[in-house]
């Protein structure tokens, strides 16, 4: 057990070969130095896969973990992590997921399970207080995510695969209710181990340390999402959406499989055109006043409707308009269990190889009537849908293109353009789990979609990509949402974009580097707290440890060095940390010449100021440093 706050205490290892239970080492001093969430299941990733392994054999493990947040009624805490090593990359993968099953574990009296092995035969696991159960699956085997989930009956968390996940497509997602842990394959993972289900329930009570202080933060906390203008009027009103608009204008829109970064019919795809035309209610995740989830009518049903990314790749990434269908086919993937991302971009690339004359495959841009099918046939590997279901990497080395197969380390990127914002540009190659907007910093949200900082200056862009890196981290590590993050920035700032302090503090911020390098370096010198980031009380008053916003932002440096070695271990090297050939060397707009990444001087400056080597290595002094 522990002597902290926010913690069941305990956390499970299943061996699935053997159906064996017992509980995994996990101490007081683990808690203080790796948290929760994505850090603590780094940790045990890098304990426990000592080489190179087959990502889909029983070698691999199944981290899932909760942050010490979870199930305390913080606001937007119903959050939790699940880890694997990526089939679809071959490095370390995260995938974070809202909806009740976090909540559920605590109350089962776990932080965590650790799954090993693969199971001899079709099965789901059953976790309680009195224990663990393994069940056989047959009968849910081959239901999507939404059957399999109502023929589980009134259990209370549940977490299930589709098809794509049993048919290992690699990036197969895991469901939980209608929230998705979509990205890197993790659900090929659990389909690898004949794992179908997992469902937690319990009566366990967590203890919160300081509970009249708690119940303070909270109430601010809640105020200050609500009363600020990106989580309590623009995501509240347009969901993720509400950003198509700005990202289209600034040219950050991925269009045409990313030739271009803005798309002619964009108003059709965005939040506003989606709440005029389609929107029922809003929803969202258990604890979160922000209730960006939109809810939206399918084949006479009210299902969860798509998000940003979802839209962007399905979109205007395909050339596609049709916002009717994008609403379908999210639905559709939901229910077959696959990433929405992966296969947008995937299939994107497989219309410019049609185009380009290197693979006959029927797919064309703005064509969308086989689309429907072709989801199926990936999910179930039919066809063409086998080839497309392993990735556009994989795709790459079969056909060619390599050049416009549009992943970082394997995995694709999301829909934010990164021409049109350089420094995102950078948090993709540097990003450890491959092409992802959040891991990579989100710093396109400095340039452009909050502040309006240069989006083309390589100036400061490595020193804050690794701020907001390590903070985001800790932020996940907690427990918390990381859309919680957007209400750092005060409010007057994004509500008048284009006013005068947003201008101000625009310019500023990119001749910031040298002060940001100073507190990458030593953390120990933010040795307060700040209004701005309320994660820092809300775990003080949860744990009892003594937290402060230095001490926050080397817990997510740690878990970002942690993963960086993992994936060194994996035969990651420097050479990954790299873009598509179209991104760093075609210009976007022809007659601009800053409209491509030039990763060079940022790269050798985000290496410096995290105090890596030359081959992107951490320095021994470094991991000193960080108790690593």
């Amino acid at each position: 057990m522990s002597r902290y706050g926010g913690y069941a205490g305990k956390v499970l290892l299943i061996d699935l070969d053997n159906k064996e239970v017992k509980d995994y080492p996990w101490s007081d001093e683990d808690r203080e130095l790796f948290l929760g969430g994505k850090i603590m299941a780094a940790k045990i990733l890098y304990d426990n896969i000592r080489a190179t392994i087959d990502p889909l054999s029983p070698e691999n493990l199944l981290v899932i973990t909760t942050g010490p947040l979870t199930g305390t009624g913080t606001p937007s805490t119903s959050r939790f992590n699940i880890s694997a090593i990526s089939p679809l990359t071959g490095l370390a993968a995260s995938s974070n997921c809202g909806g009740s099953f976090g909540i559920h574990l605590k109350k089962a009296g776990y932080d965590g399970i650790v799954f090993t092995g693969r199971a001899g035969e079709k099965t789901w696991v059953e976790i309680t207080e009195k224990g663990v159960r393994f069940h056989r699956a047959e009968d849910i085997w081959g239901k999507t995510t939404g059957e399999t989930q109502r023929l589980l009956g009134g259990r209370s968390g549940k977490l299930v695969i589709g098809p794509a996940g049993e048919n290992l497509v690699k990036y197969a997602s895991i469901v939980s209710e209608e929230r998705v842990a979509g990205r890197a394959g993790i659900g090929a993972v659990m389909g690898s181990k004949n794992l179908k289900a997992v469902t937690a329930s319990g009566t366990v009570t967590v203890e919160v340390k300081q509970k009249k202080r708690l119940k303070e933060i909270n109430k601010k906390w809640v105020e200050a999402l609500k009363s600020h203008p990106m989580t309590g009027i623009r995501l509240p009103r347009f969901g993720t959406a509400g950003l198509l608009k700005s990202m289209n204008a600034k040219h950050m829109l991925a269009t045409r499989n990313y030739k271009k970064g803005q798309f002619g019919n964009y108003e059709k795809l965005s939040g506003e055109y989606i709440a005029d035309k389609y929107l029922i209610k809003n929803k969202g995740c258990v604890t979160c006043p922000i209730q960006c989830g939109r809810v939206v009518e399918v084949g006479g049903r009210a299902v969860k409707g798509p998000e940003l990314e979802t839209i962007g790749l399905l979109g205007s990434n395909l050339e596609n308009d049709d916002m009717e269908r994008i609403n379908e086919w999210n639905y559709l993937l939901d229910e077959l269990g696959m990433d929405t991302m992966s296969v947008g971009s995937t299939i994107a690339f497989a219309m410019e190889l049609n185009e380009k004359g290197l693979w006959s495959n029927g797919l064309e841009f703005g064509k969308t009537k086989n689309i429907t099918e072709l989801l199926k046939d990936i999910a179930y590997r039919k066809g063409i849908g086998s080839i497309l279901a392993d990735g556009s990497r994989r795709v790459s080395e079969i056909f060619g293109g390599k050049e416009y197969a549009i992943h970082v380390k394997g995995l694709e990127l999301a829909a934010y353009e990164p021409r049109g914002a350089v420094g995102q540009g950078l948090g993709y190659a540097v990003s450890n789990r491959g092409g992802c907007h959040l891991n990579g910093g989100y710093l396109v949200f400095m340039e452009g979609l909050g502040l309006n900082a240069d989006p083309y200056t390589h100036k400061s862009k490595a020193e804050l990509t690794i701020m907001f890196q390590d903070l985001m981290e800790a932020v996940s590590a907690a427990g918390s949402c990381l859309f919680t993050t957007y209400a750092m920035l005060p409010g007057i700032l994004i509500s008048k974009s284009e006013g005068r302090m947003n201008r101000i503090l625009s310019r500023l911020i990119i001749h910031t580097g040298g002060i940001i390098d100073i507190i990458n370096k030593h953390p120990g010198l933010l040795f307060f707290k700040i209004p701005m980031i309320p994660h820092v009380n809300a775990l003080e008053a949860v744990t009892g440890m003594k937290m402060s916003l230095g001490r926050f932002k080397k817990t997510g440096e740690r878990g970002y060095n942690l993963e960086r070695l993992l994936n060194i271990r994996l035969g990651l090297t420097y050479r990954d940390d790299n873009l598509p050939e179209r991104l760093e060397k075609e210009l976007q707009i022809p007659e601009d010449e800053r409209t491509r990444v030039s990763l060079g001087k940022m790269l050798k400056a985000y290496y410096k100021s995290r105090e890596w080597d030359s081959q992107g290595i951490p320095l021994k002094s470094k991991l000193k440093k960080l108790g690593l």
